[in-house]
């Protein structure tokens, strides 16, 4: 498994500039969480560090190596990225959705091979969808929806998973079910990097926390060092409390 490195990165949007000199360390063994306000530049971030979108300066690594150099194909075999509200547009199956997942290991020319069955069957499984299997894929709930393209973004058994707020549109029981997973899969040694809106479940879960504001870095460190009030505050111009106790760190903005 590899580090993700972000070195100088400067995202523009016509004379804005979205991101502005970004260095973060994505460490491999350990889920990093993006946090920050509503426009800091979390998806951009996210996005750049796919290697969906180009930076106007800098470069990002996996293992040393430049993305532009790894190549598109095997890029897709090593990191795995699911967008923030993922839609899908036409009814193929919850099972046929997953299977896509592996499309970057699929010959040229064929079906699945029987050989890769199990990979599906275990990621169905894993994301609670084998009773969803045959269901046409855009009639799924969007906490459905974003199951399935869990599942079909871990199916390839990706080294680095890249997911943009995984617990939008679930339930308590599967938000909770999902970031538990994305523990798991850091734990297992691969580089997972989440951008999340919901601070208790961050701190629940994140090794590291990188907290973004103005497309800048505010904070990069361990969840410890990062979720204190006085760096929230900063973050989000409100007061805040972080409070420890038998179940753990809650945090709450005050008025």
């Amino acid at each position: 498994m590899s580090d993700l490195l972000v070195s100088r990165v400067t995202v523009l949007r016509g004379p804005r500039r979205v991101l502005n000199g970004i260095d973060v360390r994505f460490a491999a063994g350990r889920l990093t969480a993006v946090i920050g306000p509503n426009g800091a530049g979390k998806s951009t971030l996210l996005s750049v560090a796919a290697g969906l979108l180009a930076p106007a300066e800098g470069v990002v690594s996996i293992g040393g190596q430049a993305l532009a150099a790894i190549g598109r194909r095997r890029l897709a075999q090593r990191r795995a990225y699911l967008p923030q509200n993922p839609q899908i547009d036409w009814p193929i199956s919850v099972e046929r959705l997953v299977a896509l997942g592996l499309t970057p290991s699929l010959p040229a020319f064929g079906g699945l091979p029987p050989a890769l069955q199990p990979q599906i069957e275990a990621a169905l499984a894993a994301h609670d969808l084998l009773a969803l299997r045959d269901r046409a894929a855009d009639a799924l709930s969007g906490g459905e929806l974003t199951r399935a393209m869990l599942a079909r973004a871990m199916v390839g058994d990706p080294e680095i998973l890249i997911v943009d707020e995984p617990t939008a549109g679930l339930d308590p029981r599967h938000a909770i079910d999902a970031v538990g997973r994305l523990r798991r899969d850091a734990s297992q040694g691969r580089t997972v990097v989440m951008a999340i809106h919901d601070l208790d479940l961050a701190r629940r879960v994140a090794d590291d926390v990188v907290a973004i504001k103005d497309g800048r870095v505010l904070a990069a460190g361990s969840a410890d060092t990062v979720f204190t009030e006085t760096l929230l505050e900063r973050l989000y111009d409100i007061r805040a409390r972080v409070s420890r106790d038998a179940d753990g760190v809650g945090i709450r903005f005050l008025d």
